[in-house]
């Protein structure tokens, strides 16, 4: 099978639209459009014709050009069954465990609520030969995580420890352009982590020259990424936390993020 080629789009404030490209089968998937102009300019731009949208929620800064793409072009829509009745028009419900595919590549299909209580992300595993992708919308970012706005905190841990679970290789593919942000407010934790303390210099270099922190390595992030590292003693005693449960920590966590 081809390698797949994995287009970024940014759009709106700072989202970043994903199409992955199968350049065997010509299939195009479109993830999470948030707005349908971006889209346009970019398939205009390479020559490319889109066969499907996925989505990972129901928020309307990642499907807000479903619409317009599918009134252009015949598309399929992949979905979250439990966003069935805020997504309109699905044709492809998914919940977790389900095994599809997308662009012709197989994805695995994980249940992630806590942004949203449909969410679901979308994993590859070998589209890009040595490393696979997940497309992670909302739920996890680099240094970060999405707020939990319509789950629980310990649905947004567990969402966030089945993404920590994919292998090292894996490249996520998140829905905004949050890392600056998320980095200052490790730097604020006074959490002693080497590998945090380099990534977060790592994005303030690349964000001073407006160069995107993603798709990022997941391996990465299982080190360096505090939101993943709940279950650690060292976070815990940033919080006074020691010996708590992980939910515990990542509430604090959290909130101290929504503070911020």
């Amino acid at each position: 099978m081809s390698i797949a080629e994995c287009i970024r789009i940014p759009a709106l404030d700072d989202n970043y639209i994903w199409m992955l490209h199968n350049p065997s089968s010509q299939e195009l998937a479109i993830i999470d459009p948030g707005e349908a102009d971006a889209v346009f300019d970019e398939l205009e731009r390479r020559g490319l014709t889109p066969t499907e949208i996925v989505n990972t929620h129901h928020h309307g800064d990642h499907i807000g050009g479903n619409a317009a793409l599918r009134e252009r072009f015949d598309l399929s829509l992949t979905a979250p069954a439990g966003e069935t009745e805020r997504i309109a028009d699905i044709t492809r419900p998914v919940r977790g465990g389900d095994t599809i595919r997308i662009a012709g590549y197989q994805a695995q299909v994980i249940e992630t609520p806590g942004h949203t209580t449909g969410h679901v992300a979308f994993y590859l595993g070998d589209c890009f030969g040595d490393h696979g992708i997940a497309f992670v919308g909302d739920t996890l970012f680099s240094m970060g995580c999405g707020r939990v706005f319509e789950g629980s905190m310990e649905e947004m841990w567990k969402s966030l420890a089945a993404i920590r679970a994919l292998p090292d290789q894996t490249l996520i593919a998140c829905g905004h352009e949050y890392s600056a942000s998320n980095a200052r407010y490790v730097e604020s934790l006074g959490w002693s982590s080497a590998p945090a303390a380099e990534r977060c210099a790592e994005i303030h270099a690349l964000r001073a020259e407006n160069i995107p922190t993603l798709p990022a390595l997941l391996g990465t992030e299982k080190k360096a990424n505090p939101f993943l590292n709940c279950d650690r003693q060292s976070l815990a005693s940033v919080f006074g936390l020691d010996g708590s449960d992980p939910v515990a920590v990542f509430t604090a966590l959290r909130q101290g993020k929504d503070n911020f």
